[in-house]
């Protein structure tokens, strides 16, 4: 059985990157920076969207299935800084050589994780893998948008097309799933300020559980598997993460139940 990976990021601003790149010193304050960075983007792109190499990783969610079972975990610690939380990413790859499933990874997740390993120096020579060291990857890797070693479900379901994307809240409700709870993206950064470290990654670990339960329904829809499969392991997600007792899983479980 080969291990599937699903995985979601949440980031904030990296101002620090900001203030070495612009050559900002101490006396602008970082609410100053932010303002002053975000009207520059505003007036250079029409919006203040941060570039992908200045978010700041600060929470990592991921679902593993295997032939062990299925565990749904924040990596790290709450206290890890963003270079431990994503050498631990890639140190899981080069572990277990997954298949990887997210939504909008390709568009987001995966190139921060990619900017930010580099500029940390971390090292990740299996999900670089062009096919140089195994040559399964060469028709099969991590990187290239046309092939499913990475599966992002939201860029296939569109058939490649961005005008046809869709929200992961909204087709995980649609699927009958719980879809987000507790808070959005934007949110992020403001509990980070505030100190709720513990709120982002548990926000984190319900997208992640909706990806994975997006991608069982996409999986049923394929032919991968038959209806009684499916509900299977739709009961092992239940049952994992009721028997977890932790309050966003319970009151996942509630939504998924409404």
């Amino acid at each position: 059985m080969t291990p599937v990976l699903a995985f979601d990021i949440e980031t904030v601003p990296d101002v620090a990157g900001i203030r070495r790149i612009h050559d900002i010193g101490p006396a602008v304050d970082d609410a100053g920076v932010l303002a002053w960075f975000a009207q520059r983007r505003r007036m250079a792109t029409g919006g203040d969207f941060m570039p992908h190499h200045l978010q700041q990783v600060v929470a990592i969610a991921c679902v593993l299935r295997d032939a062990g079972g299925l565990r749904v975990w924040s990596i790290g610690e709450t206290a890890d800084a963003e270079p431990e939380l994503v050498r631990r990413f890639f140190d899981g790859i080069e572990r277990y050589t997954p298949q990887l499933v997210s939504w909008n990874g390709s568009g987001f997740d995966l190139p921060v994780l990619q900017h930010r390993a580099l500029i940390h120096g971390v090292p990740a020579a299996r999900y670089w893998d062009w096919g140089d060291e195994n040559r399964d990857f060469k028709f099969n890797n991590y990187l290239s948008r046309y092939h499913t070693r990475h599966l992002d479900l939201m860029d296939v379901l569109a058939q490649y097309q961005p005008r046809a994307n869709a929200g992961l809240d909204a087709m995980a409700r649609l699927c009958g799933f719980p879809g987000k709870l507790g808070m959005d993206g934007s949110d992020v950064a403001g509990a980070i300020a505030a100190g709720r470290i513990a709120d982002v990654r548990n926000y984190c670990e319900c997208d992640v559980l909706n990806t994975y339960l997006v991608y069982q329904r996409f999986r049923l829809m394929r032919g991968e598997f038959d209806a009684d499969h499916y509900a299977r392991e739709i009961a092992l997600v239940r049952e994992r993460i009721a028997a977890s007792g932790a309050p966003h899983w319970r009151e996942f479980i509630e939504r998924w139940d409404v």
